[in-house]
């Protein structure tokens, strides 16, 4: 926790990447917890690593960032707190229902971002399941970020931030403050659910650009090559619902 008369604990609300180096850059820019959520990785799998770089200075929380709808209609929302695992390419719906059905918080990451983001309709839809809305994200320019506030403020949703890392260079560029002790995943769950009181903090000037530019790279990269790898390449997804690991659960509301 960050030390003062009042109590605060700086959370990156979502980074893809983990490993020595990104432990080490979480501590050295005063964050006390991360959020693990990298894509395409089974629950059990992202909370055995999340568990191995957890340690009394940081606190690594596992969650899922599912998509939702097919590779042609997807959209992304960001999962705290769940006790059993959530596939992939299941219908909007049906992922909010289960995200419900256990009591996880939801969070809307990047909203209205390209083709894979939560539209001001869906907001609108899923207002009282939905926790709180990502305001900055490095990925953003100026404009996406102001549309995403607009958002937030309209349905009077809590707002939050997230480095978004893909590359481990870009943790600690931004990080949600919460006016609050979080030494847990639950404690992160209910200060979420709870809408506990928070600033949203994040890099300007030269770092911020040319951590845009570098995520905006890596994210070229995930939609040409690696996608085209995804599609036609590699074999079933271990997240994709017909996976054997569901054990048939989610096989009829398969988009994909």
């Amino acid at each position: 926790m960050s030390e003062g008369t009042a109590v605060e604990t700086r959370v990156d609300c979502h980074v893809k990447v983990l490993d020595e180096s990104v432990v080490d850059r979480a501590i050295a820019a005063g964050l006390d917890v991360i959020v693990y959520a990298p894509h395409f990785t089974r629950l059990p799998e992202i909370r055995r690593r999340a568990n191995r770089f957890s340690s009394e200075d940081l606190l690594v929380v596992p969650a899922r960032e599912v998509f939702t709808g097919s590779w042609r209609d997807r959209k992304h929302v960001l999962a705290i707190g769940l006790e059993e695992p959530v596939p992939d390419f299941i219908p909007l719906e049906a992922a909010m229902a289960e995200f419900e059905r256990q009591e996880a918080a939801v969070l809307a990451p990047h909203p209205e971002f390209a083709t894979v983001s939560l539209t001001e309709a869906d907001l609108r839809q899923y207002r009282d399941t939905i926790d709180a809305v990502e305001i900055f994200n490095p990925k953003h320019l100026p404009s996406h970020n102001r549309r995403a506030r607009e958002l937030a403020d309209l349905f009077e949703l809590p707002p939050f931030t997230s480095s978004y890392a893909h590359l481990s260079s870009t943790v600690g560029v931004a990080y949600t403050a919460f006016e609050t002790e979080i030494h847990s995943e639950a404690d992160l769950v209910s200060a979420l659910a709870d809408g506990v009181p928070r600033r949203v903090v994040h890099q300007t000037g030269r770092r911020r650009w040319r951590t845009t530019a570098s995520e905006l790279g890596h994210l070229c990269y995930e939609n040409t090559w690696e996608k085209v790898d995804r599609l036609f390449l590699s074999g079933t997804e271990p997240t994709h619902p017909n996976h054997i690991a569901y054990d048939g659960r989610f096989d009829d509301v398969s988009v994909y």
